[in-house]
């Protein structure tokens, strides 16, 4: 019985520390990429208007939320009510993060963790590969962001799918559809660990 129990432990923890890469079955590309190139929300001409749906556990919000590239290294994201009140607004200049301002019924320290690794994955452009990945549809470039496993799924040179993973699970989706002159039309991010998810349509013109 010890036996027994002790073998299904090894188990366990076999298949608790397999990589996201081998639960997925990727195989090692022959081809080798060196860097990411995050095409959206990169243009320091475009204002880039959605329309915004934001659950976080009970609450629920809906307004615009504009995305403006001010340089190379610095971007503002701004969330209001579609009356023109303040939800929250953030600055990202570098690697430096700050809040503007955030509605006090969010100002939790956890979440505005969360949104600023959520909001890194959209405004990062340029993004060391660390291993190139295939399966029958996609090219999967592995990368490290904020410390965190990150996956970029390209069909072709399009960027439809980011996936940030932890212990070989699933963690956070990001996913670009409607894609046209290098804008995503459609973005959603959705939690799988914490009630968080993110539904953005464009208005831009």
């Amino acid at each position: 019985m010890r036996y027994l129990l002790t073998s299904f432990c090894f188990i366990w923890l076999f298949s608790a520390c397999n990589s996201y890469p081998k639960k997925q079955h990727f195989k090692i590309s022959d081809t080798s990429v060196k860097r990411i190139t995050n095409p959206f929300f990169s243009d320091t001409v475009q204002d880039y208007v959605y329309k915004a749906h934001i659950d976080v556990y009970d609450n629920s919000f809906g307004g615009l939320l504009i995305i403006k590239k001010l340089n190379e290294q610095h971007h503002r994201i701004a969330f209001t009510t579609e009356m023109g009140n303040k939800i929250f607004d953030f600055s990202f200049d570098n690697n430096d993060f700050k809040v503007n301002y955030i509605l006090e019924d969010i100002d939790n320290v956890f979440l505005i963790n969360i949104l600023k690794q959520d909001f890194s994955v959209l405004i990062k452009e340029h993004i060391p590969v660390n291993t190139t990945y295939k399966t029958d549809r996609n090219m999967v470039l592995e990368t490290e962001i904020n410390n965190k496993n990150h996956y970029y799924y390209m069909t072709g040179d399009t960027l439809n799918k980011v996936v940030r993973a932890n212990n070989g699970k699933e963690k956070v989706l990001f996913l670009f559809s409607e894609i046209s002159d290098s804008i995503a039309k459609h973005v959603q991010i959705i939690h799988h660990n914490i009630k968080l998810k993110i539904n953005l349509k464009s208005i831009s013109k």
